[in-house]
Protein backbone atom coordinates (compact mmCIF):
# COMPACT_ATOMS: atom_id res chain seq x y z
CA UNK A 1 0.00 0.00 0.00
CA UNK A 2 1.19 3.66 -1.15
CA UNK A 3 0.54 6.25 1.94
CA UNK A 4 1.19 9.93 1.87
CA UNK A 5 3.38 11.53 4.76
CA UNK A 6 2.79 14.91 4.83
CA UNK A 7 4.65 17.03 6.96
CA UNK A 8 2.98 20.06 8.66
CA UNK A 9 5.54 23.03 9.88
CA UNK A 10 4.25 26.01 12.66
CA UNK A 11 3.91 29.36 10.83
CA UNK A 12 6.25 31.94 12.07
CA UNK A 13 5.11 34.29 14.16
CA UNK A 14 7.44 36.54 12.55
CA UNK A 15 10.56 37.42 9.74
CA UNK A 16 12.74 36.72 12.52
CA UNK A 17 11.44 32.81 13.59
CA UNK A 18 11.55 29.55 11.73
CA UNK A 19 14.20 27.64 10.10
CA UNK A 20 15.87 30.28 7.79
CA UNK A 21 16.66 31.85 11.48
CA UNK A 22 18.39 28.48 13.06
CA UNK A 23 22.14 28.84 13.41
CA UNK A 24 24.08 27.87 9.82
CA UNK A 25 24.90 24.23 11.63
CA UNK A 26 21.07 23.37 12.60
CA UNK A 27 20.70 23.72 9.64
CA UNK A 28 22.85 21.46 7.85
CA UNK A 29 22.40 19.24 10.69
CA UNK A 30 18.54 19.07 9.62
CA UNK A 31 18.97 18.51 5.95
CA UNK A 32 21.99 16.00 6.53
CA UNK A 33 19.37 14.15 8.70
CA UNK A 34 16.76 14.57 5.43
CA UNK A 35 18.91 13.21 3.23
CA UNK A 36 20.19 10.50 5.13
CA UNK A 37 16.45 9.33 5.48
CA UNK A 38 15.45 9.36 2.17
CA UNK A 39 18.35 6.99 1.30
CA UNK A 40 17.47 4.19 3.53
CA UNK A 41 14.07 4.93 2.83
CA UNK A 42 15.24 4.32 -0.95
CA UNK A 43 17.31 1.47 -0.19
CA UNK A 44 14.35 -0.64 1.53
CA UNK A 45 12.97 0.54 -1.43
CA UNK A 46 10.42 1.87 0.69
CA UNK A 47 10.18 5.67 -0.73
CA UNK A 48 8.32 6.70 -3.92
CA UNK A 49 9.20 10.06 -3.72
CA UNK A 50 9.94 13.14 -1.35
CA UNK A 51 9.67 17.10 -1.97
CA UNK A 52 10.20 20.00 0.33
CA UNK A 53 7.75 23.01 -0.28
CA UNK A 54 7.90 26.27 -1.10
CA UNK A 55 6.69 28.64 1.73
CA UNK A 56 2.90 29.41 2.64
CA UNK A 57 3.89 32.68 1.09
CA UNK A 58 4.71 31.28 -2.45
CA UNK A 59 1.31 29.21 -2.35
CA UNK A 60 -1.93 30.25 -4.38
CA UNK A 61 -4.92 28.86 -4.98
CA UNK A 62 -5.94 28.32 -8.52
CA UNK A 63 -9.96 27.80 -9.67
CA UNK A 64 -11.24 27.32 -13.21
CA UNK A 65 -13.23 30.95 -14.03
CA UNK A 66 -14.80 32.07 -16.52
CA UNK A 67 -14.44 30.22 -20.15
CA UNK A 68 -11.95 27.79 -18.20
CA UNK A 69 -9.58 30.80 -17.35
CA UNK A 70 -7.45 30.57 -14.33
CA UNK A 71 -8.56 32.51 -11.18
CA UNK A 72 -5.31 32.36 -8.91
CA UNK A 73 -5.76 34.20 -5.19
CA UNK A 74 -3.95 33.93 -2.33
CA UNK A 75 -3.59 31.30 0.09
CA UNK A 76 -4.56 28.98 1.13
CA UNK A 77 -5.78 29.01 4.96
CA UNK A 78 -4.40 32.12 6.06
CA UNK A 79 -5.20 31.84 9.84
CA UNK A 80 -3.78 28.34 9.72
CA UNK A 81 -1.32 27.58 13.08
CA UNK A 82 0.54 25.23 10.59
CA UNK A 83 1.55 24.76 6.64
CA UNK A 84 2.60 21.90 4.38
CA UNK A 85 5.93 22.06 4.62
CA UNK A 86 7.48 18.47 2.38
CA UNK A 87 5.57 15.00 1.71
CA UNK A 88 7.09 11.57 1.47
CA UNK A 89 5.15 8.56 -0.61
CA UNK A 90 6.09 5.63 0.74
CA UNK A 91 5.57 2.07 -0.18
CA UNK A 92 5.40 -0.51 2.86
CA UNK A 93 3.54 -3.65 3.64
CA UNK A 94 1.22 -2.63 6.87
CA UNK A 95 -0.07 1.24 8.02
CA UNK A 96 1.96 0.94 11.12
CA UNK A 97 5.35 0.28 9.21
CA UNK A 98 3.93 3.68 7.46
CA UNK A 99 3.44 5.36 11.05
CA UNK A 100 7.10 4.11 12.15
CA UNK A 101 8.48 5.91 8.97
CA UNK A 102 6.19 9.01 10.18
CA UNK A 103 7.62 8.99 13.82
CA UNK A 104 11.32 8.95 12.54
CA UNK A 105 10.27 11.86 9.81
CA UNK A 106 8.82 13.79 12.75
CA UNK A 107 12.01 13.49 15.09
CA UNK A 108 14.22 15.30 12.55
CA UNK A 109 16.69 17.54 14.27
CA UNK A 110 15.65 21.15 14.88
CA UNK A 111 17.36 23.71 16.51
CA UNK A 112 20.27 23.14 18.59
CA UNK A 113 19.40 19.17 17.81
CA UNK A 114 16.54 19.45 19.36
CA UNK A 115 14.31 16.40 18.19
CA UNK A 116 11.22 18.46 16.13
CA UNK A 117 8.15 16.19 16.78
CA UNK A 118 6.27 18.12 14.04
CA UNK A 119 3.22 16.42 13.05
CA UNK A 120 3.31 14.06 10.36
CA UNK A 121 -0.30 13.64 8.71
CA UNK A 122 -0.62 9.72 7.78
CA UNK A 123 -3.34 9.00 4.37
CA UNK A 124 -3.39 6.05 2.54
CA UNK A 125 -3.07 6.80 -1.39
CA UNK A 126 -6.09 5.49 -3.09
CA UNK A 127 -6.43 3.61 -6.25
CA UNK A 128 -8.03 4.86 -9.61
CA UNK A 129 -11.18 2.69 -10.33
CA UNK A 130 -10.85 1.11 -13.69
CA UNK A 131 -11.40 2.79 -16.89
CA UNK A 132 -13.97 1.14 -18.01
CA UNK A 133 -16.22 1.51 -14.90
Amino acid sequence: MRYMLMMHAPRPRSKTAGIGTWPPEDFKAHIKFMHRFNKELTETGELVGAQGLAGPEAARVVRAGKGGAPEVTDGPFAEAKEFLAGYWIVECETTERAYEIAARASAAPGKGGVPLNMPIEVREVMSAPPVDM
